[in-house]
């Protein structure tokens, strides 16, 4: 077997040191998170229908249940908490491609830095998320208070299980990363993570858009 024959055969081995597919085209690692994203795109996408659907259809939004003397349409606050956060979920889609950056020109340290501060805001907005449950829960919007309480526990919930994991795919990646197994020839697995990151981060922009910057209705 030649040496051009060796290369390409341990083109997608998990050693960084193993020589760079040089043939070019999309590696079967970020294939296959586009296909599962084009899944993930048709699900959320889905959720959006449903809360649009019920949006129109309802009179008042948010509704007020005839049980509940809570009015929803000012329980919804961007601040304290998921302004902040917000904004924190942006920043680590930044440093999630700085690192992406750093790896590609080999500077090991750079990206090992910024997989690890992109955990870091994963993490603090999952907490900041859950703290602003409970405040909701406290003002009485929970999953069951009619169809306005289910649907945006359904939907912001379903994306915080996204970033979850997220956050359990970067750790990985930056295990992976501290025991010297990417390289500037060999990190795929690092770009199929970041277009996952990436598309977590556009989607919760969509959300925040829908649930906190549109409008109330009626």
């Amino acid at each position: 077997m030649t040496t051009e024959a060796n290369a390409l055969t341990t083109e997608h081995s998990a050693v960084s040191g193993l020589a760079h597919d040089a043939r070019g085209g999309i590696s079967n690692p970020v294939l296959g998170m586009i296909l599962f994203l084009t899944s993930e795109v048709m699900f959320f996408g889905g959720l959006f229908a449903a809360y649009f659907s019920i949006r129109a259809q309802a009179p008042v939004w948010p509704p007020r249940p005839p049980s509940s003397p809570v009015d929803f349409s000012h329980t919804l606050q961007i601040f304290p908490l998921v302004g902040p956060a917000t904004v924190l979920l942006i920043i680590s889609s930044f440093t999630c491609q700085l690192a992406i950056w750093a790896i590609r020109r080999n500077d090991r340290t750079g990206f090992l830095r910024n997989i690890g501060v992109t955990v870091v805001l994963g993490i603090v907005f999952l907490v900041m998320q859950a703290l602003d449950y409970t405040i909701l829960a406290g003002e009485g919007l929970s999953l069951n208070a009619g169809p306005f309480g289910t649907t945006y526990f359904t939907l912001t919930g379903f994306h915080g299980a996204h970033v979850l994991g997220g956050v359990v795919m970067l750790a990985v990646v930056l295990y992976r990363g501290m025991a010297g197994q990417f390289s500037a020839r060999h990190h795929d697995a690092v770009e199929a993570t970041s277009l996952y990151w990436h598309f977590v981060d556009v989607v919760w922009i969509a959300l925040f858009t829908t649930l906190y910057i549109l409008p109330p209705k009626g």
